[in-house]
């Protein structure tokens, strides 16, 4: 199952690891890159995997490590704490698809390594921080193995790379840069056949604003958001569970249709309903 809520927290900073593991999300990402200074990924490090094994799974929530990417030279320190057995790898900054690869087959000496089962580690791409990232993400969909758990995008290391001095447009909305980053993570998701993760809200004492910008996201396909603070796991979750009448709905579109085999469009509630009503219902169903 795809988390709803993905909380980032600084690999170093126990009271806040601590605080992550209380907050009810789905996905706790133990941060390696942008939230630790140089001089402390070290002692990040041990932490991350002190956290790890002290807690075994199975366990309340998935536990990722986001590591610093591929070309900083520091992937060989940041994958030793996979003997802890993180549910997954955040990989920042790659270029292309193939990076995934690359780490993939990382990943899959450590598991050997480590006694882990082959393929448990899955990765997640920040697959858009780089200009050159946004031309080549249709290239996930020609992965050749199954590590792949979603793609999800950036709004800060994408504008400074090409010298703006903002994300926002006037009226507050992203940036073309930043919506064009936006729009392609849910296509290139899309056609990999995996989930599209929205990004961070950064203000984090604004939970209104947060709702209504997971809302979107949500109608807008994706499948689930990241988070900054402990305070913005439960909006998402909520945003991102299908309620009891959306479910309801969904169940009696896939029965509709499975009781007319064979048929292309179908009467449901005062609309016709065709292929991509059905295939939607199939996915809030997690029926594929």
């Amino acid at each position: 199952m795809t988390p709803r809520s993905w909380l980032f927290v600084p690999a170093d900073d126990a009271a806040k690891l601590d605080k992550a593991w209380d907050a009810g999300a789905d996905a706790v990402i133990l941060d390696l890159e942008d939230s630790v200074a140089p001089e402390r990924k070290p002692a990040a490090r041990e932490a991350a995997l002190a956290f790890l094994r002290a807690r075994p799974g199975p366990r309340a929530c998935q536990i990722w490590l986001r590591i610093n990417p591929l070309t900083a030279g520091l992937v060989g320190d940041d994958l030793a704490v996979t003997a802890g057995a993180p549910d997954g790898v955040v990989l920042p900054k790659p270029d292309r698809a193939d990076e995934v690869t690359d780490l993939a087959g990382r990943l899959e000496k450590l598991e050997v390594a480590h006694g882990l089962g082959a393929g448990s580690i899955r990765i997640l791409p920040i697959a858009t921080e780089t200009p050159r990232a946004l031309f080549n993400l249709g290239g996930y969909a020609d992965l050749p193995h199954g590590r792949l758990a979603g793609l999800t995008w950036g709004a800060e290391d994408l504008p400074a790379a090409v010298g703006a001095e903002t994300n926002r447009a006037a009226d507050g909305g992203y940036t073309d840069l930043c919506r064009l980053a936006r729009a392609l993570c849910l296509a290139g998701a899309a056609a990999a056949g995996v989930a599209a993760i929205e990004t961070v809200y950064p203000a984090f004492r604004d939970l209104e604003g947060l709702e209504a910008y997971a809302e979107q996201g949500r109608r807008e396909g994706f499948a689930g958001m990241l988070a900054i603070h402990p305070a913005q796991v439960g909006p998402i979750n909520r945003v991102f569970t299908p309620s009891p009448l959306a479910l309801e709905r969904a169940r009696a579109i896939v029965a509709l249709f499975e009781a007319h085999p064979g048929a292309g469009v179908l009467a449901f509630e005062g609309r016709m309903l065709d292929a991509p009503h059905l295939k939607q219902a199939r996915r809030l169903l997690g029926l594929g």
